[in-house]
């Protein structure tokens, strides 16, 4: 059986032998098509060309597989989100930052991402759950000592809801993603290629904006006055 101790503080891609990470790529692609209560272990083991045995000697239960899963393609976003917060950045180019690597990573794993928008938001999963509980609060931790350097600063205004900062960045994104054939022709995005360079650019940029004036709307508007009262 896997020992889930060692997942919070290692990372995955070292936890994990070849046929493990077979049957979590596979997990992945059937939940993102069916969902996690319309894929069963037994269609797992059957898309994998294994034993139903042998998932169920690695990872014990589904909700124990989807947990593995999650943290195969997540825990590493937590040593990414370290590295930035000590950057010499002042705190508003750490935001763009920030959003950049949620938005490419996001876009690189759509399967699992939207695994976490769609299936994770009940009760019962959430709390079955718990260590990837904690992994999030973790990150979390990281964007509130960022916006925190930025209040103490003077650049962010002291009202934030902190939380639903990546509510906001996630949701934007997904809205874009799940109506994609309308994005696609309403902004002409006729490639593979067109699509993600547009997410890279024009949509990571307006999410930048999107947040930026979440957290420092007041300091612009008071500018923008004390500038007209300059001018008189």
């Amino acid at each position: 059986m896997f020992n889930f101790a060692v997942l919070k503080n290692r990372p995955l891609k070292t936890n994990f032998n070849d046929k493990q990470i077979q049957i979590l790529e596979v997990a992945e692609k059937l939940f993102a098509e069916r969902g996690f209560d319309g894929t069963s272990i037994r269609n797992i083991a059957k898309e994998a060309k294994i034993n139903i045995a042998m998932v169920s000697y690695y990872f014990g239960s589904k909700e124990r597989l989807l947990e593995s899963l999650i943290f195969y393609r997540t825990s590493d976003f937590k040593d990414q989100l370290g590295n930035l917060s000590q950057e010499d950045l002042d705190p508003a180019a750490k935001i763009n930052k920030l959003i950049e690597l949620y938005i490419s990573r996001i876009n690189r794993n759509k399967g699992i991402y939207r695994i976490l928008y769609f299936e994770l938001p009940t009760k019962e999963r959430q709390e079955k759950l718990q260590a990837f509980a904690e992994l999030k609060k973790e990150n979390l931790k990281t964007l509130e000592n960022i916006i925190k350097e930025g209040q103490e600063k003077g650049i962010f205004r002291k009202d934030i809801i902190i939380p639903l900062i990546t509510s906001t960045i996630m949701g934007t994104f997904f809205h874009f993603y799940m109506n994609r054939p309308f994005f696609e022709n309403l902004l002409n995005l006729n490639t593979e290629e067109s699509y993600n360079n547009y997410i890279k650019n024009d949509l990571t940029k307006h999410i930048q904006q999107t947040i930026k004036a979440l957290l420092i709307y007041e300091i612009a508007t008071n500018n923008k006055f004390a500038q007209a009262n300059t001018d008189k």
